[in-house]
């Protein structure tokens, strides 16, 4: 027997390299401390030409947008159609062919209790395609899931078992290899050794370095602000890097990082599998990617990096410290969690190792001293009149005033909280910026004073992360689970003209947002209108969303802004090739997307592959199953508004 999960509809296409598992799981924590399985070097067979030189696009752990990468990407030659070999002796427990993520993969569960997983394939071989294809017909749909039990498709160490191909959210033909354990987690297939297929004497290359300040007495270089570090030469694989400056600094200060790996002859850039921090020859931090639980702590990537950095300035810092609300298990540190607290008149000899899975390590070196902050002006002759603005780094408030004043003392800024107020004496004062910090967990103000100059502050509520929260207004509702949110957020949302803005996409969730849209005109078509998540450049995504009323819900895996839009054009489809190797269509819609397709030859249903990348539908020319492509044909299409768009032909 077996279990079958059936998929009818398409869903939107995901982010570039996002590869999102279909199997529901439960909410958990991905601080997984199970056991890892005992596998005896040389274990696995390599899938792909195993015994012959070969080359890795992609390595297990790679930081990718919302994601870790969860496995080793294999070069195939630029093609598709390579043999795929079954790593070793087990049985396929489960396959699926899909349009999106991982495309068409196929998994097999070992007797060590290990599962290999290979996606992205161009088509499965032997008596389960079969099977596939047998309950593709019998369900009406290509978008299908099968589950089988042991030992009902045995398969040996060596056998072909799947081509390699370019199917779901790939970017280029290559073979998605994974191992996981029986929970789930993903494991770094080089931890037992690596592949002989595979070389690398390449040792990781530093791209830069930063210091950060993470609590209110702390400073970098004076200041309350992360300082990059990015060597004026950038330096050779495997060169040590030593800072030539001391760097002052003072409080609890983390140590972040940026830098890639290569593998022998190939120059795509690779992720990092081990990074080490010693300070004064004592180890305070180290993480190892060599398992990371699927799904739960796949998007903890968002946390291990500096997420708001990334989306504003466009390079990854990898933090080399435990954040709050990261509960991953790829740490080792002391009980400061890799902060570093530095003390007035100290020195600090920090070094960081950063080593890929081959054991190549790259050392960087440079020293932190301590210098206890007192308060500085620097002037501009630029600022000639005041002005106000601030930004939230974790739980402070830093209010940025353009003081034009010679006075050696700048004035005090003021928060303002109905009749109550609060004098802020500045921290120090930079080319005219006076620069005032405060601790929001001491409540949130109305309104910020300086001179003659007030601004509304902007932000709503304190929502704190791990726990059950809720925020409504005239515009919309927002409902928090416990693991909504990493960490505190301190929550901003606006309503104009047909726009929902719930915060800002420079922060990330952790599991999706509850939101409740309130417009303040009836939508007269409900069945057509949608929510669309609207970015920067104007561009729409279909996020779609339950009405109730006049008011609609949706579940929301990114900050942003939101629209309701109207869909009443239906797909478009035009026949582009019609012959003895099958059909093609190429097919669109304006704007909420394709959702199904069907396609009937002589009044019998006949399969159909769709391919995203370029928005086409064909019939596959293995296909022995369904009728021949003779006689009236159609073909009927609906997008996810519901419009339906058929087309009838003569083949």
């Amino acid at each position: 027997m077996l279990t079958l999960l059936t998929t009818m509809s398409l869903r939107p296409a995901p982010m570039a390299g996002q590869e999102p598992d279909s199997l529901p799981k439960p909410p958990g924590k991905p601080g997984d401390t199970s056991p890892r399985p005992t596998v005896a070097p040389g274990y696995y067979l390599f899938p792909i030409k195993p015994g012959q030189p070969n080359f890795l696009a992609a390595s297990m752990g790679e930081l990718r947008p919302n994601h870790f990468h969860g496995g080793l990407d294999i070069k195939t030659d630029g093609r598709t159609d390579l043999p795929v070999y079954a790593s070793a002796d087990g049985y396929v427990s489960r396959l699926k062919q899909s349009a999106f993520g991982y495309g068409n993969v196929l998994y097999i569960t070992h007797p060590n209790g290990t599962t290999t997983v290979y996606g992205h394939l161009n088509r499965f071989m032997g008596p389960v395609a079969a099977a596939l294809r047998e309950k593709q017909y019998e369900k009406q749909t290509y978008e299908l899931e099968l589950f089988f039990p042991k030992d009902q498709y045995p398969v040996k160490r060596g056998e072909i078992v799947a081509l390699s191909g370019n199917t779901g959210g790939s970017a280029g033909p290559h073979l998605h290899w994974e191992v996981r354990d029986a929970q789930d987690n993903q494991l770094n297939p080089l931890q037992w050794g690596g592949f002989t297929e595979i070389q690398d004497h390449v040792a990781p290359t530093l791209q830069a370095f930063a210091v950060e300040p993470l609590t209110i007495e702390a400073r970098v270089q004076g200041r309350f602000d992360k300082a990059v570090f990015v060597p004026k030469v950038a330096p050779a694989a495997g060169v040590a890097t030593a800072w030539p400056d001391t760097i002052p600094a003072y409080g609890t200060v983390g140590v972040l990082l940026q830098a890639f790996d290569r593998y022998d002859n190939a120059w795509n850039k690779n992720g990092l599998q081990k990074v080490e921090v010693k300070v004064n020859g004592q180890p305070l931090y180290s993480h190892v990617v060599d398992k990371v639980p699927f799904p739960t702590g796949t998007r903890t990537v968002n946390q291990h990096v500096d997420y708001e950095w990334m989306m504003t300035q466009g390079r990854t810092l990898q933090k080399l410290f435990v954040d709050d609300g990261n509960e991953l298990s790829i740490y080792t540190t002391g009980p400061t969690k890799g902060k570093l607290r530095v003390d007035d008149g100290q020195l600090y000899a920090v070094e960081v190792l950063m080593s890929d899975s081959y054991g190549n390590t790259t050392p960087l070196r440079f020293v932190l001293r301590g210098q206890k902050p007192e308060y500085t002006k620097t002037r501009s002759a630029a600022v000639k009149k005041p002005a106000l603005r601030w930004e939230i780094t974790r739980n402070i408030l830093k209010v940025i005033a353009a003081d034009p004043d010679t006075a050696r003392q700048s004035a005090n800024a003021v928060l303002l909280r109905g009749n109550r107020r609060l004098e802020l004496k500045p921290s120090y004062t930079a080319q005219s910026q006076n620069v005032y910090l405060y601790d929001l967990r001491a409540g949130l103000p109305d309104s910020i004073r300086f001179g003659n100059v007030t601004k509304r502050f902007d932000r709503q509520a304190l929502i704190p992360a791990g726990t059950e929260q809720g925020f409504t207004d005239n515009f919309l509702s927002l409902s928090f689970a416990p693991q909504t949110l990493f960490d505190t957020l301190y929550l901003q949302t606006g309503y104009k003209d047909g726009a929902w803005t719930v915060h800002s996409p420079r922060q990330s969730l952790y599991l999706p947002l509850r939101i409740t849209l309130k417009p303040q005109t009836e939508v007269a078509d409900k069945e057509h209108s949608a929510v669309y998540l609207v970015n920067a450049r104007g561009g729409r995504s279909y996020v779609g969303g339950k009405w109730d009323g006049n008011q609609v819900t949706f579940p929301a895996k990114v900050f942003g802004q939101f629209r309701i839009f109207s869909d009443t054009i239906p797909p478009s489809a035009r026949l582009v090739r019609k012959g003895p190797g099958g059909l093609t269509f190429q097919v669109g819609d304006n704007l909420s997307g394709l959702n199904s397709y069907t396609l009937q030859v002589g009044g019998r249903f006949r399969l159909l592959r769709y391919e995203y990348k370029n928005s086409t539908l064909f019939t596959e020319p293995n296909d022995t199953v369904g009728p021949p492509l003779r006689g009236p044909a159609t073909l009927r299409l609906t997008d996810q508004a519901g419009n339906e768009k058929v087309i009838s032909f003569n083949l």
